[in-house]
């Protein structure tokens, strides 16, 4: 099968939040089962290697309106894996700041353009997918133009599936983006892509793709509630019939454990003595105590309210005021709440560390130097880094939502369970999930074997890329 992936993020060349590892590591487990892929994405200022790549088409003409000086790209090409190869859309005016997804005038035209150019560029290449999979809300209009001004088109019979990665990114953008791509005006209406007087990028891709994928099975059941659907769960459920939810997977070229670059040393459930010294090198890279015999909760995380870390940060003060456990942190985001946290650093110097920004390597030195991952998220898709931490023997404290409920088995109190859940978001839940984690850590033979068990449990990408090839066949016989 020929599978056409248009996608704002792909890593490690791009990424804002887990879109981009998952893109990537579905791409990898469709081209190792025998598929032919390729992921069309902008070459932001950001992404590293430009000199190594090559140049698939030099000139690209667009077929968008605007500026003409503006309409045409190039299209730089990058083997990712045997069968995948990554497309990169280069435009220095839409993408050569460092950004993914910048706050600027045109950019409603700065989404639509990438993936009209990923059509294009199949178009001139002649290379014509079997299904075109678009990720998230920039990629929402590929479906729409299949079904309407490409419909007669080579395109025309190609499949179009549309992931969810996170409903509360929509994509609403000013009317003139339906002239930019010349969709037909009998789409400016309510129950197609109009939305509170704009246009809306997701809401046209869930009506016009012929099935649509969520990335775990709880959400899929969740947004087709007002609580979870923010304003669209009316059109997930008009497309009820043809939704799924399909669990995303753990990178293990990646996420490792045995063979983690960025760690200590290396560690698995058979041989589990490196965790140790791997806790003792994180408390020493953070300046945080090493004498004392506590537990170490860890964050990687954006700073936003869906995380539920602005509740957290609320209840962690009383814990760290009775020396029950350290803290760290590695994320950014909402300055506010970046200083909050700030704060709690420097009141207990020697139990928490914050790191505000990004650092790849210390985001794998908190999930293996850690004894609890904490996320409280109010909602959450999928999630990826309680499947990292499960991996590297780090209890994942997570609220029962979304993909979070799907993969963590909550500690029954004996030796059973792969984590700490908790129902409320709030901190009255948070707090007593906290003490539910303290209360397993100071039963260490339960804390090993629930630990075990979460090392032992698999999130292979290819089951998930099973489930997902069912539903391109399911597409295409739509």
């Amino acid at each position: 099968m020929k599978i056409l992936f248009v996608t704002p993020e792909l890593a490690p060349w791009s990424k804002a939040g887990g879109l981009g590892d998952a893109t990537a590591a579905l791409g990898k487990a469709l081209a190792a089962q025998g598929h032919e892929v390729r992921a069309v994405t902008p070459l932001y200022g950001s992404v590293p290697g430009r000199e190594g790549m090559g140049t698939l088409i030099e000139a690209l003409k667009v077929d968008v309106g605007g500026d003409p000086r503006k309409a045409a790209c190039r299209i730089r090409t990058l083997t990712v894996s045997p069968g995948f190869e990554a497309w990169f859309v280069e435009h220095e005016d839409f993408y050569g700041s460092r950004e993914v997804y910048p706050v600027r005038e045109d950019a409603g035209e700065r989404a639509a353009f990438y993936g009209r150019a990923a059509l294009d560029a199949c178009l001139t290449t002649s290379w014509i997918p079997d299904v075109v999979h678009c990720h998230d809300w920039t990629a929402g209009l590929v479906p729409v133009l299949l079904n309407t001004k490409l419909q007669t088109s080579a395109l025309g019979r190609c499949a179009s599936v549309i992931t969810i990665h996170n409903l509360q990114h929509q994509g609403l953008y000013p009317r003139r983006i339906m002239a930019y791509l010349g969709l037909p005006e009998f789409l400016w209406n309510p129950l197609e892509l109009e939305c509170l007087g704009g246009l809306n990028f997701l809401k046209g891709g869930i009506l016009h793709a012929h099935r649509v994928i969520t990335v775990s099975p709880t959400y899929a059941q969740e947004i087709l509630t007002p609580a979870f659907g923010y304003g669209l769960d009316d059109i997930v459920r008009r497309r009820e019939r043809d939704l799924v939810g399909i669990l995303n997977g753990v990178d293990r070229d990646e996420w490792n454990p045995e063979e983690d670059k960025h760690i200590a040393r290396s560690f698995s459930s058979k041989m589990p003595a490196g965790k140790a010294d791997c806790k003792a090198a994180l408390l020493r890279e953070l300046n945080l105590a090493t004498d004392r015999n506590l537990p170490v909760f860890g964050v990687v995380s954006r700073l936003w309210d869906q995380k539920g870390l602005d509740l957290a940060v609320q209840v962690l003060p009383k814990f760290l005021r009775e020396g029950r456990l350290q803290f760290v942190l590695l994320g950014s985001g909402d300055a506010a709440l970046e200083n909050e946290f700030r704060r709690l650093a420097t009141d207990f110097p020697e139990l928490c560390a914050v790191r505000i920004g990004y650092d790849n390597g210390l985001s794998h030195r908190i999930e293996a130097g850690s004894d609890f991952f904490l996320m409280p998220s109010r909602f959450e898709p999928c999630g990826l880094n309680q499947m990292y931490s499960m991996a590297y023997g780090t209890l994942p404290v997570v609220r029962a939502t979304g993909g979070l409920a799907d993969t963590v088995r909550p500690w029954d109190g004996k030796k059973a369970g792969t984590g700490i859940t908790f129902e409320h978001a709030d901190t009255t839940g948070i707090d007593w999930a906290l003490q539910r984690a303290l209360d397993l850590y100071q039963q260490p033979n339960a804390y090993k074997v629930v630990q075990k068990t979460a090392m032992e449990t698999v999130f292979s990408w290819s089951k998930s890329a099973i489930a997902h090839l069912a539903c391109y066949k399911s597409a295409l016989d739509r």
